[in-house]
């Protein structure tokens, strides 16, 4: 079929370009399946360092580390040496624009990839950590390689060791650390497709999750929350921004006609918090605007589903976690960066140039 008679796909909508054994999305489900495991067996039960493994391992070109958790920090280590040469990479406003210029300076590693991932993983967070120190006014904290990932993440972030937020920050990056061939996957594996190197596909994922349809929106659910204030306010407060023809932030999926399992995920992830004595009023207050959204985009939308996604409960859980939310979009890369480099390596392994046809509409010059 030639390329004018071939069917639009629009947003390339259930077409197929690549098979993998890293993650697989069921959205009528609502089943979540990463590298082998349901996405509920994984958050606290296993850490993220775990996860990069298995999600590394199936085309890793060297043997993995014995102890992830070791080579993870020491790349942290080396990441933290690289703050001296970003110029002005973390003076960026805005955090993902901040990340995405100091990311562009990790130095790839020729002929030992695995050693790039490590780098790559560990600069994510260290970038973060220094971009939202310098944002208070604080020196960056340098890196405690003895630390797991998350919890050094999160000392970093704040100056403090806090095993116990530390624990929830842990599940939030396992849970988003893929998901199939999302936007900024795709990306990745895109730009791993023309033979170009793991930081570039990094560095280009990057700017696909900085977009609010992807990776943006944890943030304004935390202002929706704070707007609402009490759960008695919700249905009021929601049936207006519906009429004045806004978005409600946190609702809906392009893939799921369910309740995303990632959602519910988080929203256990907070409850533990709670038993160990992390309390926070915006759980309950959560919970009642995701029934009152509920409702009404149902009565509004009957034949279309809206439920609740992972950036609903993101923006409660990093909040209890002690993460301001001009920080929530950064964090999600920390997490799902693992997810990138792992397709990055399937990519390089089995695939071939992606290079998909368009259908030219515009005029013809006459013959």
């Amino acid at each position: 079929m030639g390329t004018t008679e071939a069917a639009l796909q629009a947003g390339l909508d259930g077409v197929v370009v690549a098979e993998t054994r890293l993650s697989d999305v069921d959205g009528e489900r609502g089943r979540l399946v990463i590298a082998g495991s349901d996405v509920e067996a994984l958050a606290g039960a296993v850490s993220f360092e775990e996860v990069c493994a298995r999600l590394w391992a199936p085309y890793a070109q060297q043997p993995l580390p014995s102890s992830l958790q070791a080579a993870l920090g020491e790349a942290r280590v080396r990441a933290f040496g690289l703050l001296e040469g970003l110029g002005n990479a973390l003076s960026a406003e805005d955090g993902m624009d901040a990340l995405r210029a100091a990311m562009a300076h990790v130095p790839s590693q020729p002929g030992n990839e695995q050693e790039t991932f490590l780098l790559l993983t560990g600069a994510a967070a260290v970038f973060t950590g220094a971009w939202a120190r310098r944002r208070r006014g604080l020196a960056p904290v340098r890196p405690d390689s003895r630390l797991p990932h998350a919890a050094d993440l999160l000392r970093m972030v704040t100056g403090e060791h806090q095993p116990e937020r530390a624990a929830g920050l842990d599940a939030y990056l396992v849970t988003v650390s893929d998901h199939g061939l999302n936007a900024s996957t795709f990306t990745a594996r895109v730009i791993t497709s023309t033979g170009s190197d793991a930081v570039s596909a990094t560095v280009g994922a990057l700017g696909a999750l900085k977009g609010p349809l992807h990776g943006g929106a944890p943030g304004p659910v935390l202002d929706m929350l704070d707007a609402i204030s009490r759960p008695e306010n919700a249905a009021s407060w929601l049936e207006g921004e519906l009429k004045a023809g806004r978005r409600i932030m946190g609702m809906g999926h392009r893939i799921y006609r369910v309740r995303d399992p990632r959602a519910a995920v988080l929203e256990r992830a907070i409850e533990r918090l709670e038993r160990g004595g992390l309390r926070t009023d915006r759980l309950a207050l959560a919970r009642a605007v995701e029934r009152a959204a509920e409702e009404l985009l149902r009565q509004r939308y009957p034949d279309r589903p809206l439920r609740a996604n992972v950036e609903f409960y993101t923006a409660v859980l990093l909040d209890t976690v002690g993460l301001d939310r001009t920080l929530f979009s950064t964090a999600f890369a920390c997490g799902r960066v693992a997810g990138w480099l792992g397709h990055v390596a399937e990519q390089r392994a089995t695939g071939k140039l992606i290079r998909p046809a368009s259908r030219y509409v515009g005029t013809m010059p006459k013959e």
